[in-house]
């Protein structure tokens, strides 16, 4: 997502820089390896800082590479620039905790796919091959994240690994599993 980030105020200096002021949406983090974008002739253009140097809260001092003379750093006076942050992907992330209340639907890796499951959330066989339940809790270790399901009127615990969970809905609330034969008949 690319936000409007401060405006390029005056030039600093002689040899290409100047002073910007910073919205309250510029990053605290931000490093020279991000480019600003200014829209230049109808046309968006990264500016690449060589040199980057905040003064106090909302100000800078900036000088840009192929904008290193003081004419070419006029052309940029009261440009407003934008930045590319990182929200989008902030809002796609999840916890394996988020899935608690989620119906599962599981079945064991090279049974027949049959048909259909039947509705989510119905506990017991859903389906032939399948087992429908709800995912009951999470149990978070770096050794051995686990899901605790129930099945059949059961608790079964499952690990709550990548190469296990088959498909996430979200919208639906539903989790599909294929584990490995015989996990959830285990004692």
């Amino acid at each position: 997502m690319i936000v409007p980030a401060g405006r390029i105020n005056k030039l600093f200096g002689t040899e290409g820089g100047v002073m910007l002021s910073l919205y309250p949406a510029f990053p605290e983090d931000f490093t020279t390896d991000t480019p600003l974008r200014v829209t230049i002739d109808a046309l968006e253009v990264p500016l690449w800082c060589e040199r980057f140097e905040r003064r106090g809260q909302s100000g800078a001092t900036a000088t840009f590479a192929d904008f290193d003379t003081e004419r070419r750093a006029q052309e940029l006076v009261g440009l407003e620039f934008r930045i590319e942050m990182n929200g989008e992907e902030d809002d796609d992330e999840f916890y394996l905790e988020d899935l608690i209340g989620f119906a599962v639907v599981a079945e064991e890796a090279g049974a027949s796919s049959g048909r259909a499951a039947t509705a989510a959330g119905e506990t017991g066989a859903c389906a032939p091959g399948k087992l429908c339940g709800t995912v009951t809790d999470y149990y978070d270790s770096d050794a051995n994240p686990l899901f605790e399901l129930e099945i059949g009127g059961r608790q079964v615990l499952v690990p709550a690994v990548e190469e296990f969970i088959a498909r996430i809905d979200f919208e639906g609330r539903t989790m599909h599993l294929v584990l490995p034969e015989g996990l959830l008949t285990l004692e």
